[in-house]
């Protein structure tokens, strides 16, 4: 089992607990204390969890504290893809998309080679290299807002929301720091989510991407109300009583299966 792996397993065992310990974890992974130590240490640098004596706990997500995309990239990798393949059913040859900053957005955006004829509209600078280095040779093509970066590798501000505002979407493909039953949509970044209300706007159908562990977050400033949300795609590790909270607030939620072969290397506990 590789590191990013193993450190995604540690984080989700801290959204159900608000501590474990080294021993518990090492005989759930079949690694050694010291791995998982390396592992805790590796989590406790990047600011994701605290170290304590003969374990780790859980941080308190600060509204406004924005993670890079490296910090997200390797968490969850399974839900993400599944989502991804769950939206990526949604695209049409010949649609223009609009597709924001995240993790797995940039997912989706690995994929889209496999649809002909696409226009993608992109303030993510990570999703922007995954479609040129495909290089599709249909025609396809990708335009770039424009902004200021983020720790997130989106581009943001007024040249972007400008740019933006001036272009149609069918579909605007986003994600998103947290989903709140009650403030919808929501983003760390003033300025990311003055952006991602741009893209709201600019496109016919909003499509929210979103692994179970973004439900019942409130960032600092509001995106979109979820009444605003066509369809929102999480994966099936979201709780039952979640999943019937948030049904009725959306057009449509999608649940992405995660392969057996993946899922079943979860954790049931500890």
């Amino acid at each position: 089992m590789l590191a990013p792996e193993r450190q995604s397993r540690i984080l989700k065992e801290l959204q159900r607990y608000e501590a474990v310990r080294v021993t518990d974890l090492a005989a759930a992974l079949g690694v050694s204390e010291m791995t998982v130590r390396r592992d805790i240490e590796a989590l406790d640098g990047k600011g994701m969890l605290r170290k304590i004596h003969g374990g780790a706990t859980r941080l308190t997500r600060l509204s406004a504290v924005e993670p890079g995309f490296a910090s997200n990239s390797d968490l969850r990798p399974e839900a993400k893809e599944a989502i991804a393949q769950e939206a990526l059913a949604l695209v049409k040859p010949g649609m223009t998309l609009a597709l924001t900053g995240g993790t797995t957005t940039y997912r989706l955006a690995t994929l889209l080679n496999r649809v002909e004829g696409l226009t993608v509209i992109t303030n993510s600078l990570k999703a922007a290299e995954a479609l040129y280095q495909l290089q599709p040779a249909d025609g396809s093509k990708v335009i770039i807002t424009g902004g200021e970066r983020t720790p997130s590798e989106a581009l943001v501000g007024p040249v972007a929301s400008a740019a933006i505002r001036c272009l149609n979407a069918d579909i605007c493909f986003m994600g998103v720091h947290g989903i709140d039953a009650r403030r919808g949509l929501t983003s760390p970044n003033l300025v990311e989510a003055q952006t991602n209300s741009a893209f709201t706007a600019s496109a016919e159908r909003l499509v929210v991407l979103a692994d179970h562990s973004k439900f019942n977050v409130r960032s600092l400033a509001s995106v979109a109300e979820l009444s605003d949300v066509d369809t929102l795609i999480t994966d099936d590790g979201v709780s039952a009583a979640t999943a019937a909270i948030f049904r009725p607030l959306v057009r449509t939620l999608r649940l992405a299966v995660i392969p057996p072969s993946r899922a079943s290397s979860d954790w049931s506990a500890l």
